[in-house]
Order: structure tokens, then C-alpha cells, then sequence
């Protein structure tokens, strides 16, 4: 699955690179949010980032989401450093 090739590259990542990498998660993250009428998800840093997005993709299959989710969460895995 994507998410766990997600946070396997943000644990291989450096703390800046991963503290830059984060931008480009937490735009996702908001869409997610957004998609599940839900209020964003709290910044509390780039090592949380990973299981705050496993969190909303769980959330989106479980109401019946991510038509284009694994795309999305490619192209997400793709752009990281």
C-alpha cells in the first residue's frame, strides 16, 4: 500500500528534508480533510505526518472514498525527496 511506502520514505528521510516534504503532505492531508467535511488536521510536525495520513486514508475507504486515492498517494510518494 502507498501510505506504508509513504512513511518508510519519511523515515529515510533527514529531519529538514523530511520538515520540507511535509508542505506537500499537508496539502494532501487538507483535501482529505475537506473530502470527509472534517476540520484540518492539527500541525503537530513532520514526524506525525505519516500516521496522520493513514489515519484520512482509512477514514476515506471507510465512507466509501478514494476512487483516485491510490493515484493521489502516488503522485504524493513520487514528488517526496
Amino acid at each position: 500500500m502507498e501510505v506504508d511506502r509513504i512513511r518508510r520514505r519519511f523515515t529515510e528521510l533527514s529531519v529538514r528534508a523530511a520538515e520540507e516534504a511535509a508542505g506537500l503532505v499537508r496539502r494532501l492531508l487538507d483535501e482529505l480533510a475537506e473530502q470527509l467535511a472534517q476540520p484540518s488536521v492539527p500541525d503537530l510536525g513532520a514526524a506525525v505526518i505519516p500516521d496522520q495520513l493513514a489515519v484520512l486514508v482509512f477514514d476515506i475507504y471507510a465512507a466509501g472514498g478514494g476512487s483516485d486515492l491510490t493515484e493521489r498517494l502516488t503522485a504524493l510518494r513520487r514528488s517526496l525527496p
